[in-house]
């Protein structure tokens, strides 16, 4: 269950209606508050540092084209489908160790900091940040994590330490998403790529996410681990 949010503390509100098509960096600044974070997300942004490894300055981005999964778009191959029977999945049993995995330094264009840690943590113990796990033998292998807001979620990042084990955790992590049925439910990813697109996930113009965006809040959110 959702802990109370204090109203949001800064005068500053996001507005993409200003934004030129094509850009995706839309605000520079602001802070990590959870009710930033939250009123961010309802609006199309998320964060992420301009400076060296995510440092700041804080910026807000909102990608055109964005990366989405959608209802009846999620696709596993044969070898996937094999791959996928000698996991075990989990949800929000290893919230800081999947982070912690997803930060680590020696990853190539790491951008998460001890602050959006701190914050994501803050998100999960008030019940909006998840953890979708991957594991074998008793080892966590894999995983994302990301924030549930209605019938959003989105997907901040995600690791593997064997092969398959962070597909794994999307497909996981979509069927409890889309398990209901409804068309309006939402998978935010911020970027397609190669990796994801086997996936299903597709490209869509800001201005399509945005209202794909608004119907998603409309409704509660998923049952995790039900």
């Amino acid at each position: 269950m959702h802990e109370p949010i204090e109203p949001l503390p800064t005068p500053w509100e996001f507005d993409l209606t200003e934004v030129d098509d094509g850009e995706d960096l839309v605000a520079v600044g602001g802070d990590l508050r959870a009710g930033t974070l939250l009123e961010a997300y309802r609006s199309g942004l998320f964060p992420m540092g301009l400076g060296e490894h995510g440092d700041r300055p804080l910026g807000w981005w909102s990608p055109d084209p964005r990366g989405v999964l959608l209802p009846g778009g999620v696709h596993a191959s044969r070898s996937l489908r094999r791959s996928l029977r000698q996991f075990e999945m989990r949800v929000d049993t290893a919230f800081d160790e999947v982070v912690a995995a997803c930060a680590d330094p020696g990853r190539d264009g790491r951008w998460i900091t001890p602050e959006i840690v701190d914050a994501y943590t803050e998100l999960h113990a008030l019940g909006w940040a998840h953890s979708i796990e991957t594991w074998l033998d008793g080892k966590l292998v894999g995983g994302l994590y990301g924030l549930a807001i209605g019938g959003l979620f989105a997907g901040e990042s995600m690791f593997h330490r064997v092969t398959d084990a962070s597909k794994a955790a999307v497909l996981a992590m979509a069927g409890y998403v889309f398990d209901d049925g409804d068309d309006r439910r939402l998978i935010d990813v911020q970027w397609s790529t190669d990796h994801l697109a086997t996936l299903g996930v597709v490209s869509v113009p800001r201005e399509d996410y945005l209202e794909r965006l608004e119907l998603a809040l409309e409704l509660d959110p998923p049952a995790f681990g039900a």
